[in-house]
């Protein structure tokens, strides 16, 4: 049992069945934002659990299984047209609260990955970088970025122009190229380019 488990263990005893929130997806330049939250049952050790940045696709992947089967999770989004209309952070909150809402099974508490807090009818507690610091939260981490991954890669197929499937709608040199060349799409984040578009009129 790692550092994560033994944190959880502490949470668990002190305010019994609780759930990890995280999400994925803030800082890209297109697409929705992601979150997801897990409950892992008592007793249940899922090995190699981590932070998802910390992981390769293929390791996230194969413990996206694992997860998805062992515990009592959920998923839930904000959409581009949301992103535009409240900001990101707002956006990201508002998907964090819809991934604890479609929950199975209402857990008493629930840790937050970051310094922020979604609006939810039960008590809650940030945690910075609580990817690495607590199993349910690394679950959902993991869980929300192979959502996405996977939502973006649905999106390569919509909308091959701009290879979404190569940068998953992350700022990258050839991300910006395929602005260049064929504008934005459908699910590009506008307010997210105008400083760029700022940059190269100057």
């Amino acid at each position: 049992m790692n550092d994560l488990y033994g944190y959880d263990k502490g949470i668990l005893a002190e305010h019994g069945i609780f759930c990890g929130i995280d999400e994925a997806g803030r800082g890209p330049l297109a697409g929705d934002v992601y979150a997801a939250a897990v409950i892992i049952p008592e007793g249940v050790v899922i090995d190699g659990v981590n932070d998802s940045k910390k992981l390769t696709e293929r390791q996230r992947d194969l413990l996206y299984d694992e997860i998805t089967a062992r515990t009592v999770w959920s998923v839930g989004i904000a959409t581009v047209a949301e992103i535009e209309e409240i900001n990101i952070l707002r956006a990201a909150l508002l998907a964090m609260k819809r991934a604890y809402e479609g929950l199975s099974q209402r857990p008493g508490f629930a840790l937050i990955d970051g310094n922020k807090l979604p609006s939810l009818d039960i008590p809650c507690q940030c945690v910075v970088k609580g990817d690495g610091t607590s199993a349910a939260i690394a679950c959902a981490s993991i869980v929300a970025k192979v959502s996405r991954d996977r939502y973006m890669a649905q999106m390569a197929e919509k909308y091959p122009e701009w290879q979404f499937g190569r940068h998953k709608g992350y700022g990258t040199k050839l991300h910006y190229e395929m602005i260049d060349k064929f504008g934005e799409s459908p699910i590009h984040r506008h307010s997210f380019l105008r400083k760029y578009y700022e940059k190269k009129t100057d």
